[in-house]
Protein backbone atom coordinates (compact mmCIF):
# COMPACT_ATOMS: atom_id res chain seq x y z
CA UNK A 1 0.00 0.00 0.00
CA UNK A 2 2.58 2.28 0.82
CA UNK A 3 4.43 1.62 -2.37
CA UNK A 4 1.10 2.60 -4.47
CA UNK A 5 1.01 5.66 -2.22
CA UNK A 6 4.13 6.79 -3.27
CA UNK A 7 3.15 6.23 -6.92
CA UNK A 8 -0.06 8.37 -6.99
CA UNK A 9 1.25 11.03 -4.33
CA UNK A 10 2.52 12.68 -7.49
CA UNK A 11 -0.80 13.09 -9.72
CA UNK A 12 -3.01 14.81 -6.80
CA UNK A 13 -1.41 15.27 -3.33
CA UNK A 14 1.71 16.22 -4.20
CA UNK A 15 2.01 17.05 -7.83
CA UNK A 16 5.03 19.10 -8.89
CA UNK A 17 3.70 21.42 -11.37
CA UNK A 18 0.19 22.19 -9.48
CA UNK A 19 1.31 21.91 -5.86
CA UNK A 20 4.82 21.62 -5.28
CA UNK A 21 5.24 24.11 -8.50
CA UNK A 22 8.15 22.62 -9.80
CA UNK A 23 9.49 22.56 -13.57
CA UNK A 24 7.16 25.58 -14.11
CA UNK A 25 10.06 26.71 -16.72
CA UNK A 26 9.08 24.56 -19.31
CA UNK A 27 5.32 23.83 -17.90
CA UNK A 28 4.53 27.29 -19.06
CA UNK A 29 7.04 27.46 -21.56
CA UNK A 30 6.75 24.65 -24.14
CA UNK A 31 2.68 23.49 -23.36
CA UNK A 32 1.89 25.19 -26.27
CA UNK A 33 0.12 21.77 -27.32
CA UNK A 34 -0.85 19.00 -25.45
CA UNK A 35 1.54 17.02 -27.64
CA UNK A 36 4.18 19.17 -26.69
CA UNK A 37 3.34 18.62 -23.07
CA UNK A 38 2.84 15.08 -22.93
CA UNK A 39 6.58 14.99 -24.83
CA UNK A 40 8.18 17.28 -22.25
CA UNK A 41 6.69 15.00 -19.55
CA UNK A 42 7.58 12.14 -20.91
CA UNK A 43 11.17 12.85 -21.58
CA UNK A 44 11.47 14.29 -17.94
CA UNK A 45 9.88 10.65 -16.39
CA UNK A 46 12.62 9.31 -18.30
CA UNK A 47 15.44 11.06 -16.88
CA UNK A 48 13.86 11.05 -13.54
CA UNK A 49 13.31 7.46 -13.19
CA UNK A 50 16.73 6.45 -14.51
CA UNK A 51 18.82 9.21 -12.38
CA UNK A 52 16.35 8.62 -9.01
CA UNK A 53 17.67 4.43 -10.34
CA UNK A 54 21.70 5.63 -10.60
CA UNK A 55 21.46 7.54 -7.65
CA UNK A 56 20.01 5.05 -5.55
CA UNK A 57 22.45 2.42 -6.28
CA UNK A 58 25.76 4.75 -5.92
CA UNK A 59 24.53 6.93 -2.65
CA UNK A 60 26.84 5.27 -0.74
CA UNK A 61 30.04 5.41 -2.90
CA UNK A 62 29.39 9.00 -2.99
CA UNK A 63 31.20 11.40 -0.72
CA UNK A 64 29.61 13.88 0.76
CA UNK A 65 31.44 17.08 -0.35
CA UNK A 66 30.65 15.81 -4.06
CA UNK A 67 27.44 14.46 -3.90
CA UNK A 68 25.58 17.27 -5.57
CA UNK A 69 28.12 18.08 -8.39
CA UNK A 70 27.48 13.54 -9.03
CA UNK A 71 24.07 13.74 -9.07
CA UNK A 72 24.21 16.62 -11.69
CA UNK A 73 26.94 14.52 -13.50
CA UNK A 74 24.16 11.59 -13.58
CA UNK A 75 21.04 13.78 -14.58
CA UNK A 76 22.78 15.21 -17.70
CA UNK A 77 24.34 11.71 -18.88
CA UNK A 78 20.30 10.81 -19.29
CA UNK A 79 19.39 14.06 -20.63
CA UNK A 80 21.84 13.56 -23.23
CA UNK A 81 20.49 10.33 -23.81
CA UNK A 82 17.36 11.18 -24.12
CA UNK A 83 17.97 14.83 -26.37
CA UNK A 84 19.95 12.32 -28.93
CA UNK A 85 17.61 10.14 -28.72
CA UNK A 86 14.49 12.29 -29.22
CA UNK A 87 16.91 14.51 -32.12
CA UNK A 88 16.80 11.27 -33.74
CA UNK A 89 13.55 9.32 -33.87
CA UNK A 90 10.94 12.31 -33.30
CA UNK A 91 12.78 15.21 -34.84
CA UNK A 92 9.28 17.62 -35.07
CA UNK A 93 8.96 16.81 -31.15
CA UNK A 94 12.94 17.88 -30.73
CA UNK A 95 12.25 21.31 -32.40
CA UNK A 96 9.28 22.53 -31.07
CA UNK A 97 11.15 21.85 -27.30
CA UNK A 98 13.59 23.16 -28.35
CA UNK A 99 16.06 24.53 -25.42
CA UNK A 100 13.80 22.87 -23.26
CA UNK A 101 15.62 19.28 -23.37
CA UNK A 102 18.67 20.24 -22.22
CA UNK A 103 17.30 22.37 -19.43
CA UNK A 104 16.03 19.23 -18.11
CA UNK A 105 19.43 18.87 -16.04
CA UNK A 106 18.46 22.39 -14.15
CA UNK A 107 14.59 21.09 -13.52
CA UNK A 108 14.21 21.26 -9.28
CA UNK A 109 12.01 18.27 -9.94
CA UNK A 110 14.74 15.83 -11.23
CA UNK A 111 17.96 17.29 -8.71
CA UNK A 112 14.90 17.70 -6.01
CA UNK A 113 13.67 13.88 -5.91
CA UNK A 114 17.54 12.32 -6.15
CA UNK A 115 18.68 15.06 -3.67
CA UNK A 116 15.52 14.06 -1.02
CA UNK A 117 14.47 10.87 -2.00
CA UNK A 118 17.00 8.67 -4.16
CA UNK A 119 19.44 9.17 -2.37
CA UNK A 120 18.04 7.91 0.97
CA UNK A 121 16.16 5.19 -0.12
CA UNK A 122 16.66 1.85 -2.16
CA UNK A 123 16.43 1.12 -5.79
CA UNK A 124 12.82 -0.18 -5.97
CA UNK A 125 11.45 2.88 -3.82
CA UNK A 126 13.31 5.36 -6.29
CA UNK A 127 11.97 3.82 -9.31
CA UNK A 128 8.30 4.31 -7.89
CA UNK A 129 8.99 7.67 -6.64
CA UNK A 130 10.76 8.73 -10.07
CA UNK A 131 7.62 6.78 -12.08
CA UNK A 132 4.96 8.33 -9.95
CA UNK A 133 6.76 11.89 -9.65
CA UNK A 134 7.50 11.66 -13.51
CA UNK A 135 4.15 10.79 -14.61
CA UNK A 136 2.01 13.47 -12.55
CA UNK A 137 4.39 16.03 -13.99
CA UNK A 138 3.65 14.62 -17.44
CA UNK A 139 0.03 14.75 -16.86
CA UNK A 140 0.38 18.13 -15.35
CA UNK A 141 1.74 19.60 -18.74
CA UNK A 142 -0.64 17.70 -20.74
CA UNK A 143 -3.54 18.63 -19.58
CA UNK A 144 -2.02 22.43 -19.39
CA UNK A 145 -1.09 21.94 -22.97
CA UNK A 146 -4.38 20.51 -23.59
CA UNK A 147 -6.78 23.11 -22.28
CA UNK A 148 -4.08 26.01 -24.32
CA UNK A 149 -4.37 24.01 -27.42
CA UNK A 150 -8.56 23.78 -26.87
CA UNK A 151 -9.19 27.47 -26.28
CA UNK A 152 -6.58 28.95 -28.64
CA UNK A 153 -6.85 26.65 -31.44
CA UNK A 154 -9.80 24.80 -31.32
CA UNK A 155 -7.97 21.08 -31.07
CA UNK A 156 -6.25 18.69 -29.46
CA UNK A 157 -4.05 16.32 -30.84
CA UNK A 158 -4.89 17.30 -34.14
CA UNK A 159 -8.56 16.89 -33.75
CA UNK A 160 -10.89 19.77 -34.07
CA UNK A 161 -12.98 20.63 -31.22
CA UNK A 162 -14.67 23.88 -32.05
CA UNK A 163 -14.37 25.55 -35.73
CA UNK A 164 -13.37 28.85 -36.14
CA UNK A 165 -10.94 30.88 -34.47
CA UNK A 166 -9.92 30.86 -30.21
CA UNK A 167 -8.95 32.83 -27.90
CA UNK A 168 -4.90 34.31 -28.87
CA UNK A 169 -4.33 34.74 -25.68
CA UNK A 170 -3.94 31.12 -24.71
CA UNK A 171 -1.54 30.99 -27.30
CA UNK A 172 0.83 33.71 -25.85
CA UNK A 173 2.78 33.20 -22.81
CA UNK A 174 -0.17 34.96 -20.65
CA UNK A 175 -2.32 32.02 -21.49
CA UNK A 176 -0.09 29.62 -19.94
CA UNK A 177 -0.14 31.58 -16.45
CA UNK A 178 -3.84 32.20 -16.42
CA UNK A 179 -4.37 28.15 -17.43
CA UNK A 180 -1.71 27.50 -14.58
CA UNK A 181 -3.86 29.30 -12.24
CA UNK A 182 -6.93 28.28 -12.95
CA UNK A 183 -5.62 24.62 -13.11
CA UNK A 184 -3.81 24.40 -9.55
CA UNK A 185 -7.56 26.26 -7.93
CA UNK A 186 -9.13 23.00 -9.57
CA UNK A 187 -6.37 20.81 -8.30
CA UNK A 188 -6.17 22.15 -4.99
CA UNK A 189 -10.23 21.62 -4.71
CA UNK A 190 -9.93 18.47 -5.60
CA UNK A 191 -7.64 17.63 -3.13
CA UNK A 192 -9.17 19.31 -0.74
CA UNK A 193 -12.23 16.82 -1.06
CA UNK A 194 -10.16 13.71 -1.11
CA UNK A 195 -8.62 15.15 2.20
CA UNK A 196 -12.38 15.39 3.73
CA UNK A 197 -13.41 11.74 2.38
CA UNK A 198 -9.78 10.19 3.98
Amino acid sequence: MGQLQNFTKGFIRENPVFVLLLGLCPALGVTTSAFNGLGMGLATTFVLVSSNIVVSLIKNLIPTKVRIPSFIVVIASFVTITELVMEAFLPALFEALGLFIPLIVVNCLVMGRAEAFASKNNTWSAIIDGLGMGLGFAFALTILGGLREILGAGEIFGWSIFAGDGMLVFVLAPGAFIGLGYLVALNNIVKKKLDQNA
